[in-house]
């Protein structure tokens, strides 16, 4: 009998947490497709909002531009040498800069550059907002949410979205032409050779993946954190909240990210 109870209890439990889970994301997902349909308009982009937007952009890029650019290429000439040291000992030396090429710029990069934004600009965006909702809880109303979204939601969504987007695409340059001095020098005679390479890599369809995945790591990394701001903006403000807010954002940012990646790993590779 008390074990009856007992499995009874949990699965209660268990259904309204899944029940909680699944109508978080789906708010979740609510938020995010009005953000993105309020960015899809061309109504939205007044002239102050433009001004934001560059703003935004600017304190969101330009801080951390040669900072990561910087790590960026040390990173590549560390992995650079390594693989090519590795596949020469082994004698498989013709593979090495398409392994370097397929694993740096292919995969770390992309991924490292959104998550970088990430945790250096949208997550504390997003944790800007939610303390800034919870100062205005009293006012409420559509006109001022609406407000809200086209003031202070957008200019940061687009924002990390064209720092993630600057930041990959310099960061994949640079690791190209890193790799390619760690392995020919200050020569020109290896350029055919990496560039055929590079070719081989680069097919249309990896590079479509490449451009759909950098676009949407981007994307969920500038999205996610203030959806969830606006989500959870609901309770006390003060330093808890902000915390809270930051934590939930990353875990449910890190979830997708992590999901999108496995389904690239999967057009890549299967």
């Amino acid at each position: 009998m008390g074990t009856t109870v007992f499995m009874s209890r949990w699965f209660e439990q268990w259904v309204r947490a899944t029940q909680l889970w699944g109508w978080e994301w789906w708010r979740l997902a609510y938020l995010s497709s009005v953000i993105l349909v309020l960015g899809l308009s061309i109504s939205t982009y007044s002239h102050t909002l433009r001004t934001s937007i560059a703003n935004h952009t600017y304190r969101n890029t330009a801080p951390i531009l040669l900072g990561f650019t910087v790590v960026c290429a040390l990173v590549s000439v560390v992995l650079t040498r390594i693989v090519l040291v590795t596949a020469m000992s082994y004698g498989l030396s013709q593979y090495a800069l398409q392994v370097v090429i397929r694993v740096l710029v292919l995969e770390i990069i992309p991924l490292t550059a959104a998550l970088f934004v990430a945790l250096r600009c949208t997550i504390p965006d997003g944790a800007e907002l939610v303390a800034m909702r919870a100062h205005q809880a009293k006012g409420g109303g559509s006109a001022q949410n609406l407000a809200l979204l086209q003031s202070e939601v957008m200019p940061r969504v687009i924002a990390g979205l064209l720092s993630g987007i600057t930041l990959a695409a310099l960061s994949s340059v640079v690791a190209s032409l890193v790799a390619y001095l760690t392995s020919y020098g200050f020569s020109v005679f290896g350029f055919a050779t990496y560039t055929r390479l590079f070719g081989q890599v680069f097919s249309p369809a990896v590079s479509l993946i490449f451009i759909l995945k950098t676009l949407i790591f981007c994307l969920t990394v500038s999205l996610i954190p203030m959806a969830s701001a606006l989500m959870d903006s609901g309770g006390a403000g003060g330093h808890t909240a902000r915390t809270s807010a930051e934590m939930r954002g990353l875990v449910r940012m890190f979830t997708l990210v992590l999901f999108f990646e496995v389904a690239s790993l999967i057009g890549n590779y299967y």
